[in-house]
């Protein structure tokens, strides 16, 4: 298997195959981190289309010394995702598909969990919201996420922090009301 930075090689020189395997396998966690950040899907199938149109226009500037291809991505899709929330209102999120269930009632309440929790994590200020997206739901280390965040690892640890602690107290919030 190639890696991401023979396939960013192989793009950059017109390669077309290159460029399909590249998308096709960092498609999804940049269409996932999208949508953790923005709760919309169609805003976030924009912005994953135009990650990768923008990896063909700048995907020379990716040094392989500071992290990996998908940090990289990540960082791209950070700010596409920033300036479309600047200039939107917030939306609300896109209801999850839960897996077909025989219980009705545990469909629902596994819906309505799932719900709550995107809600709770769409709430976050950005800047702990990303951090929350990055290393908890899209399972990136701290040295990718730093790269995607432009910021130093301790800056993420603190972000990380504070965002997990701010998403518990909300989801505590929501139990305590529900009682």
């Amino acid at each position: 298997m190639e890696s991401d930075e023979k396939l960013l090689e192989g793009a950059l020189r017109g390669d077309e195959e290159s460029f399909a395997v590249l998308y096709r396998r960092r498609n999804g966690p940049v269409y996932r981190f999208a949508l953790h950040m923005s709760g919309d899907a169609a805003l976030a199938e924009d912005v994953t289309q135009e990650v990768f149109l923008a990896l063909l226009e700048t995907g020379r500037r990716f040094d392989a010394e500071r992290g990996s291809l998908l940090s990289f991505l990540y960082g791209i899709a950070r700010n596409r995702v920033l300036r479309r929330l600047e200039n939107k209102p917030p939306e609300e999120p896109v209801a999850e598909d839960a897996a077909a269930d025989d219980d009705v009632l545990d469909d629902l309440t596994r819906r309505e969990t799932i719900e709550h929790v995107r809600r709770a994590v769409l709430s976050l200020p950005p800047l702990y919201r990303e951090a929350v997206v990055l290393c908890d739901l899209e399972s990136a280390s701290y040295d990718e996420a730093a790269v995607a965040l432009a910021c130093p690892v301790g800056t993420v640890r603190s972000r990380l922090s504070r965002g997990r602690a701010m998403l518990a107290q909300k989801l505590e919030m929501r139990a305590a009301r529900s009682i």
